[in-house]
């Protein structure tokens, strides 16, 4: 008896110390395989689900950019986010070294205090953003909203493009209800019938025209809202790493050009990824002129972004974006082999 629970114990303790060695050995392998991956070796592209980054999508299906930093000994790590605040903390805490992003988090970033720089511009798309409203009314002009409700990201475009429609039939934002949505919640809450309208950008707008859900009746191409996106990179990141910067530049500007010419394997998955029908993605993507350079409209259009956010409260003070553009690599990126 006094044998047989010995020889348990010993059974009981030889098990115990092999799983001690396996867990160490796991533990030892973990720490082995993280020490081989170098973060300096790595560039962190943040991208979104709209539209007005169509030509970073058909780069990243075709693998431009890895194929051009693979010489360098580097890795690209493609980051999804569902819109520009997130992507702004992420580039904040250094886990994003470049990210393509809206007007709105391009200046509210750098107003809150983050060391980025505006590279590039990526597209004007002032007829992507609309204003959209239900099916349930026969709302068709701006001068019909008063007291009717309208939804939007507050602090976005879609609300700087709610107060320039309202002001051209001589309204203001007090003289409606504004409610604050994400912007995925665009198509549920004008099905529902809980808003008149919703001012939102592409894809949305497509979507819900498309469905029946409602129907386009103004968009910035109408208020004076040029609908600038931009690329922002970490400043630090940047001037370490400037060819890396221009090279993704390029690969931007080529997917501009692939757009004329598009497989349908390519438009299939770029579609998908927009939540887009193939056959709806070209109608969309013909909303945005994919423009690259920087040019003195997109910084007066930016600026115009920085006063309405200063005037609804969201910017304490003014300033002048550019004072954050760096054309460098943007010149290094040689770009004009694709645009002309």
């Amino acid at each position: 008896m006094l044998f047989d629970i010995r020889k348990k114990i010993n059974m009981l303790v030889s098990v115990a110390l092999a799983a001690s060695v396996a867990v160490a050995g796991g533990l030892f392998a973990g720490c082995g395989s993280e020490s081989a991956v170098d973060p300096s070796k790595t560039v962190n592209i943040a991208i979104q689900p709209s539209a007005a980054f169509v030509p970073l999508f058909v780069a990243k299906e075709k693998g431009w950019i890895e194929e051009d930093l693979k010489a360098q000994g580097l890795t690209v790590k493609w980051q999804d986010f569902e819109s520009g605040p997130p992507m702004n903390d992420s580039l904040a805490s250094g886990k994003s070294d470049i990210g393509v992003i809206g007007d709105v988090p391009v200046v509210s970033g750098i107003a809150g205090g983050q060391n980025n720089e505006l590279v590039a511009i990526t597209c004007e798309g002032p007829s992507a953003y609309a204003i959209v409203a239900g099916n349930r009314n026969q709302l068709s002009s701006p001068a019909e909203f008063k007291g009717k409700t309208i939804a939007t990201v507050i602090g976005s475009t879609g609300h700087n493009l709610t107060q320039k429609f309202l002001k051209a039939g001589g309204l203001t934002i007090d003289d409606v209800k504004l409610v604050n949505i994400m912007a995925g919640d665009a198509e549920a809450v004008l099905a529902r019938g809980e808003v008149d309208a919703v001012a939102i950008w592409e894809p949305n707008a497509t979507r819900i025209a498309e469905k029946g859900i409602g129907r386009i009746i103004s968009d910035g191409t109408k208020v004076g809202l040029l609908g600038v996106n931009g690329m922002v990179a970490r400043a630090e990141y940047a001037k370490s790493h400037p060819e890396v910067v221009s090279i993704i530049i390029k690969n931007y500007a080529r997917g501009v050009q692939e757009l004329s010419k598009l497989d349908d394997a390519t438009l299939n998955k770029v579609a998908k990824y927009l939540s887009l029908k193939p056959e709806q993605l070209k109608p969309v993507i013909s909303k945005y002129s994919y423009t690259v350079y920087i040019e003195d409209k997109d910084i007066a259009g930016l600026n115009d972004t920085i006063k309405f956010l200063v005037g609804i409260g969201k910017l304490k003070n003014d300033f002048d974006i550019s004072k954050f553009v760096n054309r460098e690599y943007l010149k290094a990126a040689n770009v004009d082999q694709y645009l002309k």
